[in-house]
């Protein structure tokens, strides 16, 4: 049995330039997605939901296989951000005042039925309040911004500043949609300045 790995089937996507930002067309795809609120360091849901996403992408992997007969990396961490005011993010990084959305894509072929299965199974082994509110549901991006940013989730600022003051109005582009990054390091096993994120702005042509 081959095993994908969806960041290989699509480097446009997972591995743009780490020097300038280049414009995709980013396909819809479905997701395990849990909402919150709040600074992802120091709020409980937020920790709560990552590890809920983990247990029920594990569980639907293992599903894939015996069910399916298809077999796949679990893709990375990935989280939707937004504010009242999106200064929070480019200037003031405000933590506390975020909205934010964390999720994992999930194949086409796992189906809502075996997401009910697969969720009910964790609930049994795991006390984890936040399944409640996981959801397994399509997003639509489309045309989007990226750049690659390596090191600190906090170093970010500069990079978000020249995407959003810079090349988005410079090139005719308005935003479109939530603030998007893309985890493809494991913060607990890669040192800050090392860590590689995704940085993607969906837009639309002025």
């Amino acid at each position: 049995m081959d095993k994908i790995d969806f960041k290989k089937e699509w480097p446009h996507l997972y591995n743009p330039s780490l020097r300038d930002f280049s414009v995709v067309e980013v396909p819809e795809m479905q997701f395990l997605m849990v909402d919150g609120h709040g600074d992802p360091n120091t709020t409980p849901a937020y920790q709560e939901a990552v590890e809920a996403l983990y247990a029920v992408a594990y569980k639907l992997k293992f599903m894939s296989k015996q069910q399916v007969v298809k077999d796949y990396v679990v893709p990375p961490l990935e989280g939707l951000w937004w504010a009242a005011d999106m200064d929070t993010f480019t200037l003031a990084r405000d933590k506390s005042a975020w909205d934010w959305t964390v999720m994992i894509m999930q194949p086409d072929w796992i189906t809502p039925e075996m997401f009910a299965q697969a969720a009910a199974e964790v609930q049994k082994s795991k006390t984890l309040s936040v399944l409640s509110n996981m959801r397994l549901e399509r997003y639509a991006e489309g045309l989007s911004v990226q750049i690659m940013h390596i090191g600190s989730y906090d170093d970010e600022a500069p990079t978000l500043e020249r995407l959003h003051r810079e090349f988005i109005p410079q090139n005719g582009y308005v935003e479109a949609g939530k603030h998007h990054e893309i985890y493809l390091s494991d913060p607990r096993k890669v040192a800050p300045e090392k860590l590689k994120t995704v940085l993607r702005q969906p837009v639309a042509r002025r």
